[in-house]
This record gives structure tokens, C-alpha cells and sequence, in this order.
């Protein structure tokens, strides 16, 4: 697949998705941060429905029935895309034959996305974690949604919602300028933090690969403890949506050797929070890991 600015719509090309007679459009969207991302775009002629909860694993994640239902009565179905959705990927392919569905990160230009390493043919998904390129793509989204339902896109309510990415942005750059140089190190579970890493400045390391479908072996473990130690790093830190084990197992290991690293706090990677956690939106998500890392490595 060549990544590219590009509408992922249907083999009919840039047919409309028309509003049911009796009833609004039907988006669904697989990740609860693009539906926050979309309710932010469209009217009260759209329903918005997130496929997955809170602290949901998107790369694990396997729909139920009621789920294949949801998806079986969408008119659009917006989905990150890159392979995010692992289990989905086929599935989601094969309702494109027949439905309207949008692959979000797939619209970014190619030399805007990261590759884990030299051999990787497919890029790293969480591109949510640069602001900017989040922009790039909910701005991208909206001018697909205005090709396909126009009646549902709402001008001004979409404008300050990317307006408020630029704001979030440089919130972000200035808190992360407060860590000192020596410990901008982020080390979590997976690598879900690439993007961030690279737009503000900080080296981001993870037990896993970009996907929780890979395993983390003793080796890793070891690595891990022999880098923190060495480099006298505070903080690392868990996943809501990933199981905590693997960066136990590397905190165990530093206090064996007699150093004690601290679990720095949980961050929202790949799912935002449920209600009342402070992470219920992308923006609330982005200012709670920010604040998170910035206070552990301080």
C-alpha cells in the first residue's frame, strides 16, 4: 500500500453517503479518539458511536457480534488505518467494498510517517501523538466528510476544534521544555510514543514494538534495566490499554541492582479514559500524559 494524501472511500469512488430518510447518518468510528475527533466536526443530523471503550487495545482488539452489527448499519466508518486496527485490517477492507470507509493516518503524506526500523513495511499508527500531524489529519478527514455527507460538516465547529489542536501543540513543546535534557528519556510498555518523541524532543524507548501483538522476552527486560541504570532515569511509566507486567518486571530488576526507578504514572496510549479520569477527549488525554511525564521526570 502506498502511503499518500489520498480519500480511502468506496469502489464507487466520491459517491455521498445519503442521510436516511427516517433517521440521522450512522458514523462509526473503530477508536474512541477518533470519534471525540469527529464529534467535534459534524451537526446533530450524524450519530457518533466509537467502536472500541476506554482502555481498549486496538491492536487486540476482535469485534463481537454486536460490533460486526454496528459496523454492518454504518454509513461511514472512519478507522486509523497503518494497521492499527490489527485483527480488523481484513475486515475493515472488505466493508470499504460496499460502505464509505475512511483510513484517517493513510491521508498523511509518506515522508510524514515513522518506520520502526529500516525493514518495516508498515509505518509506526499512533500518529495522535504529534499534535501537528493530528491536525494534518482531522483537517484531512473533514474535507473527506464534506465530499461524502456535506450536510453533516459543521464549518465553524470543526475550525475551533483544529484551532484548539494549535493551542495544545505548543502547550505541549513548552511543557516538555521544562524537563531537563538528561532525562527526556520516555520508556513505556510499547512504542506507542514515536511521533511524540520526535515532535518535542524527547528519546522514547519501548519493551514492545509499535504493536502489543509482539512479545517482550527476558532479554528485553535485561536491556531495559541495564539502560535505565546506567543512564540514571527516574521514571518510566504504564499503559492504561497494555498490561503493567513487563515494566514491573523491569522496576524489579533496577531494584535488584540497587537502583530504584520509579513507576512515573499511567498514560493514555492507544484509548482515552473513562469517565471522570481526566483523560475523556483527545485534548484532556494529551494535557494529562504531558502533565504525567513532566512531573515523573522533572
Amino acid at each position: 500500500m502506498k502511503y499518500a494524501v489520498f480519500l480511502v472511500l468506496t469502489l464507487f469512488g466520491c459517491a455521498s453517503a445519503e442521510k436516511p430518510e427516517n433517521g440521522k447518518l450512522k458514523i462509526v468510528c473503530t477508536t474512541g479518539i477518533i470519534a471525540d475527533a469527529v464529534k467535534h466536526m459534524v451537526n446533530d443530523s450524524c450519530e457518533v458511536q466509537a467502536l472500541m471503550g476506554p482502555g481498549t487495545d486496538p491492536h487486540l482488539y476482535k469485534p463481537t457480534k454486536g460490533a460486526l452489527d454496528l459496523l454492518s448499519e454504518a454509513d461511514i466508518i472512519i478507522a486509523n488505518g497503518l494497521h492499527l486496527e490489527g485483527r480488523m485490517q481484513d475486515i475493515l477492507e472488505k466493508l470499504s467494498r460496499t460502505k464509505t470507509v475512511i483510513f484517517m493516518a493513510e491521508t498523511l503524506p509518506g515522508e510524514a510517517l515513522i518506520y520502526s526500523d529500516a525493514s518495516a513495511k508498515i509505518p509506526d499508527p499512533h500518529i495522535w501523538f504529534d499534535v501537528m500531524l493530528w491536525r494534518q489529519a482531522t483537517g484531512n478527514l473533514g474535507e473527506q466528510l464534506r465530499a461524502v455527507a456535506p450536510a453533516c460538516v459543521e464549518s465553524e465547529k470543526m475550525n475551533a476544534y483544529i484551532n484548539g489542536l494549535d493551542t495544545l501543540h505548543e502547550w505541549t513543546g513548552q511543557q516538555i521544555a521544562g524537563i531537563p535534557h538528561s532525562q527526556r528519556i520516555l520508556i513505556t510498555a510499547h512504542d506507542a510514543f514515536s511521533y511524540f518523541g520526535k515532535a518535542y524532543g524527547m528519546e522514547v524507548i519501548g519493551l514492545q514494538g509499535i504493536s502489543t501483538m509482539a512479545e517482550y522476552g527476558i532479554r528485553d527486560v535485561t536491556n531495559m534495566v541495564d539502560l535505565i541504570t546506567e543512564r540514571g532515569i527516574k521514571s518510566i511509566f504504564i499503559e492504561s490499554s497494555v498490561s503493567s507486567r513487563s515494566v514491573e518486571a523491569v522496576i524489579a530488576g533496577c531494584r535488584e541492582r540497587g537502583f530504584n526507578v520509579s513507576q512515573g504514572g499511567t498514560l493514555y496510549s492507544d484509548a482515552l479514559g473513562g469517565p471522570n479520569s481526566g483523560a475523556e477527549t483527545y485534548s484532556d488525554m494529551v494535557q494529562h500524559n504531558v502533565s504525567t511525564i513532566q512531573k515523573a521526570l522533572q
